[in-house]
């Protein structure tokens, strides 16, 4: 079962970086009809979406039920992580509290 674990963990980051992506090519402005739509970062964030679901409906045939919510809440620390990292985002107090009560959150619920 742990590799089938380690497997979703992998899918909800890949689905984390894909959301950084996305977020990344918001905020550009592109001058052609579709350019929010067809570029680069849209393109490989709905790939990564797609190879995400693929790997978390593999992991989900052996990881018990009871531990989806749980592996799934893990993205938010990872969006916060990475937003900080690739987008210059900061975590002020009241975003550290929240990351902290879901940490709290995951690890007893883990349990």
């Amino acid at each position: 079962m742990i590799p089938y674990v380690i497997l979703y963990l992998i899918s909800v980051f890949i689905a984390s970086i894909s959301q950084i992506l996305l977020k990344k090519s918001a905020m550009k402005q592109y001058n052609y009809k579709f350019g929010d739509y067809l570029n680069a970062y849209v393109i490989c964030a709905y790939g990564m979406l797609f190879v995400s679901m693929f790997l978390t409906m593999l992991a989900l045939k052996m990881v018990p039920l009871k531990l989806s919510p749980v592996i799934e809440a893990t993205s938010y620390l990872y969006v916060a992580l990475l937003s900080m990292i690739f987008l210059k985002e900061k975590i002020g107090k009241k975003k550290a509290a929240a990351l902290a009560i879901i940490l709290v959150g995951i690890v007893v619920s883990g349990l």
